[in-house]
């Protein structure tokens, strides 16, 4: 019987983005949707941020990282695919990073979506100006 290729998958979402993340074994290379991490995230920081779970688990170079996003815009879709990742590797050890993840607080589903806009107002909160005059 033939080696078979080990995935582990992992969904994440913040905002309005929501990411379905595969990690398999691998050199380190990420990919969000077909396109170069580099090309599709345009900074290092928000890639930085999207591949911290691999480096406080110091698997950075050990796991190949395949994302498909889609809705809202680069930092939202950053940090869902931040907690794809780590769910990911929770399934990828069997539970062994999941205080060293934990701890960091990857694994909190930020619930944190814009409010909605209320009628007779110009925004969620914003009324208009009031002049006694």
């Amino acid at each position: 019987m033939a080696n078979k290729i080990v995935k582990y998958y992992g969904l994440g979402r913040r905002k309005s983005s929501v990411a379905r993340v595969t990690i398999l074994p691998g050199s380190g290379k990420f990919l969000i949707n077909t396109k170069e991490a580099k090309s599709y995230l345009n900074s290092d920081i928000l890639i930085q941020d999207a591949l911290s779970p691999l480096e406080v688990t110091e698997n950075l170079k050990k796991f190949d990282v395949s994302a498909n996003v889609n809705g809202g815009g680069l930092t939202g879709q950053a940090g869902a695919i931040r907690l794809g990742i780590a769910r990911a590797l929770i399934e990828a050890s069997n539970g062994e990073y999941h205080n060293k993840l934990k701890d960091a607080g990857f694994l909190t589903r930020d619930a944190r979506v814009k409010e909605r806009k209320k009628y007779g107002l110009r925004k969620a909160r914003r009324a208009r100006q009031f002049s006694k005059r």
